[in-house]
């Protein structure tokens, strides 16, 4: 099973930085900059529907579906705020001579699958809170969060 598990995230690893390790250092440090914006703008966006969805004084499975998805999308997009805070930091002119030897390749991958990972996580869950109040604003909710997840995919992965 952890072979196989390997295999794929080698897979996704050597998918997603297939161009990226051929890109110029300004290009790469911009684009961190970008992502470590909406990253912080997300994550704060997906922490406070966090405390939202926790003052609900229900119970329910997808209660904890939609509380553990907003979750998910907030730590994921602290993570991808650090990393590309690290990712800066190691393409910027100046930066001290020890900072070459950080894993360039990994701190690239924690920074865009934090940031994918916390997107579809804050979708869903966003999709999901409909269903808290009512039938029909969840599926209002619900194909709208499916629209967006599959729109940021496509976007993203069919370029």
């Amino acid at each position: 099973m952890w072979q196989r598990l390997r295999a794929v995230a080698f897979g996704v690893r050597s998918w997603l930085f297939h161009e990226v390790e051929l890109l110029a250092p300004a290009y790469i440090s911009t684009l961190a900059s970008q992502i470590g914006s909406l990253s912080a703008f997300l994550g704060g966006f997906a922490a406070t529907f966090l405390a939202t969805l926790l003052t609900i004084k229900r119970e329910g499975h997808l209660l904890t579906v939609t509380i553990t998805l907003a979750v998910v999308a907030a730590v994921a997009f602290i993570i991808s705020v650090i990393a590309s805070t690290v990712q800066i930091a190691i393409y910027h002119p100046n930066a001290p001579s020890f900072v070459s030897d950080f894993p360039r390749a990994r701190i690239q991958m924690s920074m865009l699958l934090g940031f994918m990972v916390g997107t579809l996580a804050l979708l869903g869950s966003l999709g999901c809170c409909g269903w808290l109040r009512s039938r029909q604003i969840g599926w209002i909710t619900a194909a709208v969060g499916f629209f967006g997840a599959m729109m940021v995919i496509v976007l993203t992965v069919y370029n």
